[in-house]
């Protein structure tokens, strides 16, 4: 497996969207939820290859992904409803603690994806030195 060219999509994925972010900060609220319309569409179809992947993988390694998407399927959906609500409130203080709470969750969202890359990372390296052992174990193996 090529763990550098997927990790290289992965960063290549994170420059594009830290610049669509850096785009939309100065984007109406139209162009934002259009926004938004496009990014859970694209995360459905990134969790959709994920549960894929998942499938071709083992049973103790699925179970483990299972539950990461679940999480992240309600996460998604508790999202699109906080943004559906959002659009019927009037009230300007209640307006801006959902804004806050909006942030931070924007914050830990970021903050889960640091920890995420790091597991990675960990999970890359931990299949190169079992593949690497592996490898050694066969060769003592020949005669």
């Amino acid at each position: 497996m090529d763990f550098s060219a997927r990790l290289e999509q992965l960063q290549q994925q994170a420059n594009e969207t830290a610049a669509s972010i850096r785009s939309a900060s100065a984007e109406s609220r139209d162009q934002l939820k259009q926004r938004i319309d496009q990014a859970r569409v694209d995360a459905n179809l990134a969790l959709m290859d994920v549960k894929q992947q998942a499938e071709q993988t083992s049973d103790q390694v699925q179970s483990k992904w299972a539950q990461l998407k679940a999480d992240a399927s309600a996460w998604m959906d508790d999202v699109k409803a906080k943004i559906d609500k959002r659009a019927d409130q009037r009230d300007a203080e209640a307006a801006a603690k959902d804004a806050d709470r909006a942030e931070r969750n924007a914050a830990d969202a970021i903050d889960y994806a640091v920890l995420a890359f790091y597991s990675a990372q960990l999970a890359v390296l931990d299949a190169l030195d079992a593949r690497v052992y592996a490898d050694e174990r066969a060769k003592l193996a020949e005669p």
